[in-house]
């Protein structure tokens, strides 16, 4: 699951010159106060060299994760994280950027912290379990598409809380409540605990899976193709195939430079793997390139942006991102904010590609599916629809520390359109890492994205 956590430019504010002669002590930052997010349900307080957030809904406000300042609008959490904020057009409008993610996030200024986010959080079970029920009923915005009455949920399930519920008996009410939705964006873990669930009919992403289908590939898929090569810790390969085509593995959009290294080394690790497998010479040759996403596991979308950055030579919108943002409206969404694709600086394809994608094509590599819908050249999907879950993940702790995650983002298509639930269908539909394909020793997705990109003769 994609966990917003990234790392963000440092944005100097410019301060006002004052002759020696005069000069007052300096008043605090601009960016200094207190903010509430639109969508997201949360309050930061930003002041004392620090940033605080709030995890806030219409009847609980919980502490949530700190950042340290590090400079003017500029925050880094223990993880690394580094965030970035800045006031718009006025004193009181503000926006939080972060560029392992795409777009921003408006704040608006409030005149203090609730009285009620200073105050201790009840652990009573059913607290807890109203914090839970709210938070999705305030930010979750597929409740009609799922076909799950929220408050019905509550209704059958509110009456086996009490005070002397149990820590585990309470985790299991929330895994029978959230199960049905089978979102794999939707989670709730306790220590070693975790509850989530895919679309029926599909396999989450694992590193068994994952192993199972690179060595399968290589074994078949690649045999006789030369130059093959792993990068970011193995998470990308590459291959040159017969008949002047390419092949091009990317299994997340993550873990390139080693657990726990920060966004840009994740960045710095990509761009030296494109660097090595799109050069000038390969990029002259290759008739068709082959982007294997059927086993990826998500990450940052700034780095599927990144790529898809070296396969145009002509800007275009990848998608524009929205949130829900009214508690009361599930119908409500900020204003969509385009993604924009700027063609990189570096040496680029633009010749046909063929995706391949399956159910377990999650998160971020379904935002990178995406992110090709409309990229100028031709490009044809290729095996089983993806996921179908594309927002970054609202992560938040209840008051006895257990976690759960959801989200609240729509991505959406030049027509408006989603994919949440559903997941990016492909143009060409083939069976993907079926037992019956590994029995027989096929690979129908594949073989299908060869003969489409072979030049005729």
């Amino acid at each position: 699951m994609r966990i917003l956590t990234a790392t963000v430019a440092a944005l100097a504010l410019a301060a006002t010159a004052v002759p020696a002669a005069s000069a007052a002590r300096p008043g605090p930052p601009v960016t200094d106060g207190v903010w509430r997010t639109d969508g997201y349900g949360t309050l930061l307080a930003l002041g004392g060299g620090a940033l605080r957030k709030y995890e806030s809904t219409s009847l609980s406000c919980i502490p949530g994760d700190s950042a340290r300042q590090t400079g003017p609008g500029r925050y880094i959490t223990p993880d690394g994280t580094v965030l970035a904020v800045r006031t718009t057009h006025d004193r009181d409008r503000a926006r939080l950027a972060a560029d392992s993610s795409v777009g921003h996030r408006r704040l608006a200024r409030l005149p203090a912290l609730p009285a009620d986010c200073a105050r201790p959080a009840s652990a009573d079970p059913r607290t807890r379990f109203d914090v839970l029920w709210q938070t999705f009923e305030e930010n979750y915005p597929f409740f009609a598409q799922k076909g799950v009455d929220w408050h019905a949920v509550r209704d059958r399930y509110r009456p086996q809380v009490h005070r002397d519920t149990t820590r585990a008996e309470l985790f299991d009410i929330f895994a029978r409540m959230l199960r049905p939705l089978h979102d794999a964006h939707v989670a709730v873990k306790d220590g070693d605990r975790v509850v989530a669930e895919v679309r029926p009919g599909t396999e989450p992403p694992s590193p068994e899976l994952d192993a199972k289908a690179k060595k399968y590939i290589v074994a078949r898929d690649l045999k006789g193709a030369t130059g093959r090569r792993d990068f970011a810790a193995g998470r990308i390969t590459y291959a040159d195939l017969r008949g002047g085509l390419g092949y091009l593995r990317i299994s997340g959009f993550g873990g390139y430079a080693g657990d726990g290294a920060p966004y840009t080394a994740q960045r710095a690790e990509l761009d030296r793997a494109l660097d090595a497998v799109l050069t000038p010479d390969r990029t002259r040759r290759l008739h068709g390139l082959i982007i294997d996403l059927r086993v990826n596991g998500g990450g940052s979308d700034a780095l599927g942006i990144r790529i898809a950055a070296r396969l145009t030579d002509t800007p275009y919108t990848a998608y524009a991102k929205r949130v829900r943002n009214d508690p009361a409206d599930p119908t409500r969404h900020t204003r969509p904010e385009p993604v924009r694709v700027v063609p990189a600086a570096g040496s680029r394809y633009t010749g046909p590609v063929a995706v391949l994608t399956g159910g377990s094509t999650v998160s971020a590599g379904e935002t990178f599916t995406q992110a090709l819908l409309d990229r100028p050249g031709r490009t044809v999907r290729i095996g089983q629809p993806t996921q179908g879950v594309f927002s970054d993940v609202m992560v938040r702790t209840l008051p006895d520390g257990m976690l759960f995650v959801l989200p609240n983002e729509e991505y959406l298509t030049r027509t408006g359109r989603t994919f949440d639930g559903t997941g990016i269908p492909p143009q060409l539909t083939e069976p993907v890492f079926t037992e019956e394909e590994f029995a027989n020793d096929r690979d129908s997705a594949f073989d299908r994205a060869v003969t489409v990109l072979r030049p005729r003769r």
